[in-house]
């Protein structure tokens, strides 16, 4: 993973501005990200997340890991890009990985993931190197987990509990909290199981025992007893995040009936994000050399060089084999993402595959549209980002595989006056024209056309103001009323590449 320096500075350089007698108050990123570090996981000391109840055994430890992988398709370059993946988003998790190990297979064993061969090789360099956790490359099934725990002897996890431990650690606002939970819960519920027969223990039984009377019969093991516990569990929090999402529903119809063109930032995880959303707009939001430092989408206003006012949102960004489960409990914030008029796609152009990235996020993208019976998306503009850490060859062969992109650094500024150009011409294609009679009472519309739309030509009549202007396409319908002679259609100028 290249070290990629975030631009905007951090908190010891805030300590050392006030001791150098100037005054510059942190930023909420700044806070969050001093707050994160704070909690970082330390070796060798027990950083078990807390479970849904006590006899589930199977919390994650994750200090000092070993990964292994299997190679199935793709090129060498990919296998080895996918696991110097799978190793960031283990330190990111807080561990200290130690070795890794990768097969070639044409498909996973079903019995081990990697075989009997390589579970007894991977058992040795266990205890070489002293690991305490195997972190494996794929989604594992109950029955693999179990087998490969018992070859290994040490607790072994997938790549989506991984993915999700790092998602309950970033979480920080009620809803992304809520959601994290409901996947974790979706993910532990075929996979709950204990040690020995502790789960296999029934409450029920003759009088005297097991409690006596109210508690005989048959009964239910405690196994079933925790995974009713979850279901009820995983049913409340669904009813929370369909309250909260109407909530956010309302923010969202609020906005959009405003007639501000809305903008979100997509991307892979760690392709800069949440950087370029500071540059476009001067957030402040939190910015981390980590994979999933965002979770929580934050919205934004800001003006373009043409006076135009937009809404950025910055959102949850996206991996290879993202899990199904953060997928459907994520619904609500990937929703931002279809109810856009424009998709800021961000790649990581230091990245050794960044068309691997660009092809995961659309295929995300597209099942959400799918699935929400949506047909085609919002146009979609790629920006190339951290053209800084690339060499003059490097960026003149990602300008001739991706003609129709912007290149940018959000550290140190540059590219971004022409995105802001570029914004200004996507967004100008997308409005509308309009000639209306406008009331002299409805001076507040008047107001409107001009804030975020165009003056064609505007003259005063007796029954009102006569405007012919070019307007965003959200605020047409509220002008269709006093439509005179309209004339309403898509520009001709070229669109951004979808």
């Amino acid at each position: 993973m290249t070290d990629y320096d975030d631009g905007f500075g951090s908190s010891d350089d805030y300590a050392e501005g006030r001791r150098g007698g100037w005054s510059v108050e942190p930023t909420v990123g700044e806070l969050q990200l001093d707050e994160r570090s704070a909690l970082r996981r330390v070796a060798g000391l027990s950083t078990e997340l807390t479970d849904i109840t006590e006899v589930e055994y199977r919390q994650l430890r994750l200090e000092r890991v070993v990964l292994v992988g299997v190679w199935t398709e793709g090129s060498a370059a990919q296998a080895e890009a996918s696991m110097a993946e799978l190793a960031a988003l283990a330190e990111t998790a807080g561990s200290q990985v130690l070795d890794a190990l990768i097969q070639r297979r044409d498909k996973p064993d079903p019995a081990t993931y990697i075989g009997s061969g390589k579970a007894d090789e991977l058992r040795a360099v266990v205890l070489d190197t002293g690991a305490d956790t195997v972190i494996c490359d794929g989604e594992l099934t109950p029955a693999q987990l179990t087998a490969l725990e018992k070859v290994v002897k040490v607790k072994v996890i997938d790549r989506t509990a991984l993915i999700l431990d790092i998602f309950a650690q970033h979480a920080t606002s009620r809803e992304g909290k809520a959601q994290v939970s409901l996947a974790q819960m979706e993910y532990m519920l075929p996979r709950l199981r204990g040690w020995g027969e502790s789960m296999s223990r029934q409450a029920g039984g003759r009088a005297g025992s097991n409690g006596g009377v109210g508690l005989r019969g048959p009964g239910e093991t405690k196994i079933e007893t925790d995974r009713r516990r979850i279901r009820e569990r995983m049913a409340k929090l669904r009813r929370e995040i369909r309250e909260m999402k109407t909530a956010r529903d309302t923010k969202r119809s609020r906005r959009s009936s405003s007639g501000i063109p809305a903008i979100a930032i997509v991307g892979y995880t760690n392709a800069g994000k949440s950087s370029l959303m500071n540059a476009l707009t001067g957030a402040g939001i939190l910015v981390q050399d980590a994979l999933f430092a965002t979770l929580d989408p934050t919205t934004r206003r800001a003006a373009l060089d043409d006076g135009r006012e937009v809404v950025f949102t910055d959102t949850v960004g996206f991996v290879r084999h993202l899990p199904t489960q953060l997928v459907e409990a994520f619904r609500s914030t990937l929703e931002e993402v279809t109810g856009a008029d424009l998709l800021l796609h961000v790649v990581d152009g230091s990245d050794a595959l960044p068309e691997q990235q660009i092809k995961a996020v659309r295929e995300v993208i597209t099942e959400v549209l799918r699935e929400q019976g949506e047909g085609s998306g919002p146009p979609e503009l790629l920006v190339v980002n951290k053209i800084d850490a690339l060499d003059a060859t490097q960026l003149a062969h990602l300008r001739a595989q991706l003609p129709g992109a912007v290149f940018v650094s959000a550290r140190t500024g540059r590219g971004i006056d022409r995105l802001r150009e570029r914004l200004a011409e996507i967004l100008g294609g997308l409005d509308v024209e309009v000639s209306v009679l406008l009331p002299y009472t409805r001076g507040d519309l008047l107001a409107r056309i001009h804030s975020d739309g165009r003056i064609i030509s505007s003259s005063h009549e007796e029954g009102g103001t006569r405007v012919r202007a070019r307007v965003p396409r959200a605020l047409a319908p509220t002008l269709s009323q006093y439509a005179h002679a309209s004339t309403v259609g898509s520009a001709d100028a070229a669109g951004p590449s979808h």
